[in-house]
């Protein structure tokens, strides 16, 4: 079995530049475990954050939870240059840049360096450190409908 180009690890520190989470339409897409951990640092039911925070995408099969962004596309919780939810953001947030597509080969993460000024800077995260991260994503039940 070939390894991972990241076998050695690789360099990544957020620059707080918020590209990942401002600027650019997309989606955020919910577990039931970012659900409960959101709904409570904000103090609120969890239909309560449903119906204010979320809405329903239709992903071609099924209907997946999201975060709504503002009319800009900056996250709904983007605000005063940060997360207003940091120590409770979705895992796939918590899990950036460390996730499938940009783990597939060195191609696709020096293409990710392009647009997000952590990658290749800073802290090494080690080979076991990243696939746990790919391990959580995989493992982490999203919210269908």
């Amino acid at each position: 079995m070939e390894e991972p180009f990241y076998k050695d690890g690789l360099h990544f520190e957020c620059q707080r530049c918020s590209g990942c989470c401002r600027f650019d339409a997309g989606y955020v897409f919910l577990s039931h475990s970012d659900l409960e951990k959101l709904s409570q640092k904000l103090s609120m039911t969890q239909d309560d954050f449903l119906e204010k925070y979320c809405v329903k995408v239709d992903t071609g099969g099924d209907f997946r939870i999201s975060l709504i962004e503002k009319e800009n596309f900056d996250c709904i919780f983007w605000r005063d240059g940060g997360c207003a939810v940091y120590d409770a953001r979705p895992l796939q947030c918590r899990s950036f840049p460390f996730w499938a597509p940009y783990m597939e080969s060195k191609e696709a993460w020096d293409n990710l360096a392009s647009s997000c000024p952590g990658v290749n800077k800073g802290k090494l995260h080690t080979r076991e450190e990243i696939e746990e991260w790919l391990v959580s994503r995989k493992r982490e039940r999203l919210i269908t409908i």
